[in-house]
């Protein structure tokens, strides 16, 4: 059984959707999680407001209140890859994250996120992420330190003036099925990046432009072609989704442009794409700052 050490939130919307109570928001919330479950873990105390109190089954539900729960999972599986840290100060920690390890605790995975394994290492249990990538991406991934400065390294990225570098690999377009490529050939990309379904999966849907992605060819080489990916916005799985719509998927990419059925990882097929740069202003110090990845994608 993996337990989380700390807990997770969520905070009730002023809609509550026709939910009366705090165990039908969650039900409706996380339907991946059973109704007994969240009813054995309101017995066992393991879902509380923030003052610490317990909520049981019978708790009206609060618009606006937030909910504090202990993540749980049977069987979390190892990834047998370890992290490194780049860079670490009073308000900072930039670490280097694997293929496979999620950022923070998400579906069967707890104590083997990037954040538990590094609070466990530094002992800095204020440590929070400030921007996320998700976990079949590898690369730099910046953290505070510190709740005080949390914020406002968390406006820098939502105000675009973060300078973000990905790696990746992909399969070049063949007959009429997208668009192929040679070196120093460019893209910009822009279209709408919406929930898709199931909701993980993302899709492009018309409206409003909210997501854009500077791309160029590095090399090609065997049908594959090596890419300099600049996201320009932060849309979730903006740069795997504009690939495939190029008609260039990533190598090993399991979502785009179909969904392949669920499989045990395998950790010889990491996805290729990195994160490889992050550089800024430091919104505190007025220095600049630079962080580079220490992996690079086999080419």
């Amino acid at each position: 059984m993996g337990i989380s050490p700390y807990p997770s939130a969520v905070t009730m919307p002023k809609d509550s959707s026709g939910c009366a109570t705090v165990l039908e928001f969650l039900i409706q919330r996380f339907p991946a999680v059973a109704p007994e479950t969240w009813k054995l873990r309101m017995q066992n105390g393991k879902v509380q407001w923030e003052d610490t109190t317990p909520i049981d089954s019978d708790t009206l539900y609060t618009p606006h209140r937030r909910i504090l729960y202990y993540r749980e999972v049977e069987q979390e599986p190892q990834i047998p890859y370890q992290e490194s840290i780049l860079f670490q100060d009073e308000n900072l920690l930039v670490a280097d994250k694997p293929h496979f390890i999620p950022v923070t605790p998400n579906s069967r995975y707890v104590n083997q996120c990037l954040l538990y394994r590094l609070r466990n290492h530094t002992g800095i249990h204020d440590l929070a992420p400030i921007h996320r990538i998700d976990r079949w991406t590898a690369g730099v991934v910046m953290f505070s330190t510190s709740p005080k400065v949390r914020s406002i390294y968390q406006r820098m990225f939502a105000q675009g003036k973060v300078g973000k570098l990905y790696h990746g690999v992909a399969q070049l377009a063949t007959g009429n099925k997208g668009q192929s490529a040679v070196p120093d050939q460019e893209w910009l990309v822009e279209n709408r990046i919406v929930s898709g379904n199931p909701k993980f999966r993302m899709s492009v849907a018309p409206g409003k432009i909210n997501a854009r992605s500077q791309i160029r060819c590095i090399d090609t080489k065997s049908g594959m072609g090596l890419f300099h990916l600049q996201p320009l916005t932060g849309k979730t799985h903006q740069l795997r989704l504009h690939m495939s719509g190029l008609g260039m998927p990533l190598l090993n990419e399991r979502y785009y442009p179909e969904l392949l059925p669920q499989a045990s990882d395998n950790f010889d097929q990491p996805l290729q794409l990195l994160a490889k740069e992050l550089q800024f202003i430091d919104p505190i110090t007025s220095k600049p700052r630079y962080f580079s990845s220490a992996q690079d994608l086999p080419w």
